[in-house]
């Protein structure tokens, strides 16, 4: 299945007012996502994998253990992770919905320890990477973090909230600062109501 750049689910200046602006979001999904969807076509085409879907490429490449090599992998997840991220923030729903802020206060004993803990997580990712809010598979909350373009899928979680902590993701806008760049996504770019619908269907 060859892989699609998706349309921004909102206006590149959308977001501009919680802190991304038009110039980011042109270069990291007009250039960066295109490049690994680009780049991925071309190494599954003919092969193996071109057919598959997606989640199971990402899935199926991850479990042969070379995911360091696989350009197939990293092209991927990094096109899936991405997919994921633009749909995670947006101009509306950043005030929390209750049922999932009962579920964050349960798991982390209050909405700033959760902030803090998934900022951490960001901030601690050396080099590249992602931090993440998942579900495990008995419904428990965790914040995690992942190096490159591995992705919960790898683990059998599901991803509620993600965030990029590659340098093309924050550097135009906040140049090396990226605690400030994590605080601003959770403060002001999070679409809450898309993770809460994440974590009802998970």
């Amino acid at each position: 299945m060859a892989f699609e750049l998706p349309d921004l689910p909102y206006a590149h200046d959308a977001l501009a007012g919680g802190g991304m602006s038009r110039e980011t979001l042109e270069f990291h999904h007009d250039l960066h996502h295109k490049a690994y969807v680009d780049n991925g076509n071309k190494l599954i085409s003919g092969g193996e994998w071109a057919d598959a879907s997606l989640e199971d490429i990402i899935t199926g490449t991850y479990a042969s253990g070379a995911v360091a090599q696989s350009g197939v992998f990293n092209n991927a997840s990094q096109h899936w992770n991405h997919i994921q991220f633009w749909e995670m923030m947006g101009p509306a729903g950043r005030n929390m919905p209750g049922d999932l802020e009962r579920r964050i206060v349960d798991a982390f004993g209050s909405v700033d320890g959760f902030k803090s803990e998934f900022c951490a997580a960001g901030v601690g990712q050396f080099g590249s990477g992602w931090c993440w809010l998942v579900a495990e598979s008995d419904g428990s909350l965790k914040v995690t973090k992942t190096e490159n373009g591995v992705n919960p899928l790898c683990f059998g979680q599901t991803a509620l909230l993600g965030c990029d902590v590659w340098e093309h993701s924050y550097y135009i806008d906040f140049r090396n600062r990226r605690p400030a760049y994590l605080e601003n996504f959770l403060d002001n770019l999070v679409n809450w109501e898309n993770v809460a619908e994440r974590l009802s269907d998970g």
